[in-house]
Parts: structure tokens; C-alpha cells; sequence
């Protein structure tokens, strides 16, 4: 008699991943192991252990991830400076190597041959995942309905699910759905579909405000601007306002603080790794103020040309990270690269947070390569700088333009091409 099969779930106890989880159980005449990582979603995990026992999983797992979300993902994402198309902080890509590496570690312990997610096979998600497991378990069987033509025309649309739940007697909610789509984690909330499709459409209208979890909007914040120092030991934030706290405990600080000041909103249409657009509402209030803290310190600590090489290289990172290669060797080598450039990165930063915005108040450093003496405008005590030695480098940096005016002609500078 051969062995059952073993399969591991993503699951969140929803109505798509309760219809997968039996729909997958009864087409592979397999054991569902369901996973369920805590990376920061509170009570949204309330239930689902007898909820995914009724549905026919064998067990689950529900694994608190918090501290190594922050630790070892978010830390060396904001070390990177790293910002998807210069306004999205990644919050929802970067979970997603770290679930499906806990999906692989599941799968080993229990001797399941395969991992199944319910992204659609429209989003970025189900490659973040299967990018993972190709990097950590390229042995294990990919199993995603949302790209199997029999799964999709069962269950062509929401009434279809909740038909089914109720013939299979599996306990979900059949209430109407949401005007949107929402994932929540330590770093952010996301916000997308449904509504939001409508690019005209305002989400921080006062309308909408009931779909902000995070945060309070920037005209309902304190009138009153509220200040928070963060404290950086090579490029790691290990302290806020005074209190020496772990990663985990210096996101939660930092998101009740920026939520209450409506800091780290943003909506913006992305480009998917698949090819599309897509429109995105974000809620980022800690994960705002310690990117915005941690380039104040660099700016008074890093070296010039570390930074700007580090900077080229943002671009390039958070597009690994937006398309799932965190596991792949670019992505490795470059984080090398950016912890040798935090090194020197130590010191204070005083942020004040008012009305949505972040505002530098202050920084020090004992690392500091600010030096006021050279830098003023006064006589230079220390005589590190010869203010005649400018002449000789504009010269020199000026030759190739004076070889091209004379060979080009001066007259081709000015016109414009169009």
C-alpha cells in the first residue's frame, strides 16, 4: 500500500485557503499539514486552529516569526535603504521568503513532499514563494490552484467558494466580500483590488478612513509635533527615545508612534514582476521613521563614495527583494556589500513626527565625519582645506569640457533635441 502524500499549506483560515485546503486534500488524496506564520497580524489569528482541524487539516502550525522577521529580514532590508520605484518599503515582499523558508522546514520535519500557496497566478507573491523553495528545496513539488484550469473553473468567483464550503461543511464567514484586499505583518499593512482598481479613486479621503488600521489620518494626528530619538550601533537601530529594545520591540515602538502621527501612508500604481500594473495603498508608520532615521545617521557618518556606491545599488536590491530572489547569490553578495558600509554607521537621531511627516531634528555621532571647523565658512583653524587648491581642480575637471566646446563648437551645448 503506497504512503499518503504529505502537503504543506500556507494557510490564514480565510475562505480561499479553507476552500484549498480541502479542495487540494480531496484532488491529491492527500494529508494537508496547514502552516500559519505570526509575523504580526494580532488578532487576525484568533481561531484557526479548530477552524483548520474542521476544514481537514491533519495539524497546524502556527509559528511565532516576529522576532526573526525583524531581526533577520526587515533589519537587513533597511540597512539597504531599500525602497521599491521610490515609494513602496517592501512590507509584504519581504515576508514572504521568511514563510515559505518555515513552509520548507515544516515540510522536512514531516516528510511532506510538496508546498502549496494560494497566490494568484496574476501576483508577485506566488513567485516570491516558489523562488524561495527553489533556492532551499528545489526537491519539493510546487502546488498552486490558482493556475490549475480545473481549480479555476470550480470556483470561477466568490458565490462558488461559499457553495462549496457550505456543502463540504467547512466553518468560514460567507459574508459579503470587502470592497478590498488587505495583508497585514509587523512592517505594514497592504491595501489593493476590489475598489482600488479605480486609480482616480481617493483613498485617504475621509470616506475611506475606516480602512486604515495602522494609523490615524495626517488631519486627524496631534496638533502638537511629538519627538523620538533612535539610537544606531553599525546600521542597526538598538534603542528609541533612550530604551535599549530588540528589533521586534523597536518596529513595535516605532509603529504606535507613527501611527499616531498618520506618519507612513502611501498609494502608488507599482510595476509587477509578472508584467502588470497594479495600484497599492500602504500603511508603513515604524518602518517610515527608521528608514527616514537611519539615512540621517548615514549622512553624517557614511563616506562619500561608499554612499553614493551603495546608493546606485538601492535600485537593484529592493527589485530583488520586490521579486523574491532574497535567497539568490546577487542578493547575498550585495548584502555583504552594505553590512561593511554600515560599519561606521553609529550614533543619535531626533526625529520629529507631525501630520503625516518626518522631520530631522538632530543627529550625533562619535563616528562622525562632520567636521564644523572644516566646513564653516570662517577661517579653518584646523588648515585642512587650502581654499587655493579649488583653482587647480575646477581646472583639471573642466578640461574635458573645454576640449569638447573647441572641438564641437559651443553653439551645439545649448540646443535642444526634440
Amino acid at each position: 500500500m503506497s504512503k499518503q502524500k504529505k502537503i504543506v499549506l500556507a494557510y490564514s483560515g480565510g475562505l480561499d485557503t479553507s476552500v484549498l485546503l480541502s479542495w487540494i486534500k480531496d484532488k491529491h488524496n492527500a494529508e494537508m499539514i496547514a502552516f500559519c506564520a505570526d509575523i504580526g497580524q494580532e488578532d487576525e489569528l484568533k481561531g484557526l486552529k479548530q477552524k483548520a482541524m474542521k476544514t481537514g487539516a491533519s495539524k497546524l502550525y502556527i509559528d511565532d516569526l516576529q522576532a526573526e522577521f525583524a531581526r533577520d529580514f526587515i533589519y537587513p532590508m533597511m540597512q539597504a535603504g531599500a525602497i521599491y520605484e521610490g515609494q513602496y518599503y517592501l512590507g509584504t515582499s519581504i515576508a514572504r521568503p521568511l514563510i515559505a523558508k518555515r513552509m520548507v522546514e515544516i515540510a522536512r520535519k514531516e516528510g511532506a513532499t510538496a508546498i502549496a500557496h494560494g497566490a494568484t497566478g496574476k501576483g508577485n507573491d506566488q513567485v516570491r514563494f516558489e523562488l524561495t523553495c527553489a533556492a532551499l528545496a528545489p526537491d519539493l513539488e510546487i502546488i498552486a490552484p490558482w493556475r490549475n484550469e480545473a481549480f479555476r473553473k470550480d470556483f470561477p468567483g466568490r458565490a462558488e467558494m461559499i457553495a462549496y464550503c457550505a456543502d463540504h461543511k467547512i466553518p468560514v464567514e460567507a459574508s459579503a466580500k470587502k470592497p478590498y484586499s488587505s495583508d497585514r505583518n509587523l512592517l505594514h499593512i497592504s491595501y489593493e483590488a476590489g475598489i482600488l482598481e479605480d486609480p482616480w479613486m481617493d483613498a485617504f479621503a475621509p470616506a475611506n478612513k475606516a480602512m486604515f488600521k495602522l494609523s490615524v489620518s495626517p488631519e486627524d494626528a496631534p496638533n502638537k509635533p511629538e519627538y523620538v530619538e533612535l539610537e544606531f550601533s553599525q546600521g542597526d537601530c538598538i534603542a528609541v527615545n533612550g530604551k535599549k529594545l530588540d528589533p521586534l520591540g523597536v518596529m513595535r515602538t516605532l509603529n504606535k508612534l507613527g501611527g499616531r502621527h498618520g506618519v507612513g501612508r502611501v498609494d502608488m500604481v507599482e510595476n509587477r514582476f509578472v508584467g502588470m500594473k497594479s495600484r497599492g495603498v500602504y500603511e508603513t508608520p515604524g518602518g517610515t521613521i527608521l528608514h527616514f532615521a537611519h539615512r540621517q545617521i548615514e549622512s553624517l557618518t557614511m563616506d562619500r563614495e561608499v554612499m553614493h556606491l551603495r546608493d546606485s545599488l538601492v535600485p537593484r536590491y529592493a527589485t530583488l527583494v520586490y521579486n523574491g530572489f532574497w535567497y539568490a547569490p546577487e542578493r547575498l553578495a550585495l548584502q555583504a556589500l552594505i553590512t561593511e558600509s554600515q560599519r561606521n554607521v553609529t550614533g543619535t537621531v531626533r526625529v520629529k513626527l507631525y501630520k503625516g511627516g518626518t522631520y530631522v531634528a538632530g543627529r550625533k555621532s562619535p563616528r562622525s565625519l562632520y567636521n564644523p571647523h572644516i566646513a564653516t565658512m570662517e577661517a579653518d583653524p584646523t588648515k585642512a582645506y587650502n581654499q587655493d587648491d579649488a583653482t587647480g581642480f575646477i581646472r583639471l575637471n573642466g578640461l574635458r569640457l573645454r576640449v569638447n566646446s573647441k572641438v564641437n563648437g559651443v553653439a551645439n551645448l545649448s540646443k535642444t533635441v526634440r
